[in-house]
């Protein structure tokens, strides 16, 4: 490719090189960006999720995003993804 030598001149992520050095896609196959996708929210998880806020968003001293990870069943969800759910439903 004559014009790669116009890439260079731009500041690149990790991701960017890779793709440059290995061939554009190659982070389409599971790798890269593509392993830190978040999984999505099955309607199971949101109504769990609705039932455990509503029991746990009264109960004084205690955090309700701490109560809600330690009864939710879906294991591996982080504490951001819990509270940006929360906020979307």
């Amino acid at each position: 490719n004559k014009k790669a030598f116009v890439e260079l001149l731009f500041w690149k992520n990790p991701a960017a090189i890779r793709e440059m050095t290995e061939g554009y896609g190659s982070l389409g196959e599971g790798e890269g960006a593509g392993r830190s996708r978040v999984p999505p929210w099955t309607p199971r998880e949101e109504q769990e999720l609705r039932e455990l806020y509503w029991k746990y968003k009264e109960v004084e001293g205690e955090d309700v995003i701490a109560a809600i990870l330690a009864h939710l069943s879906a294991p591996g969800r982080t504490r951001k993804q819990v509270v940006k759910q929360l906020v979307r439903l």
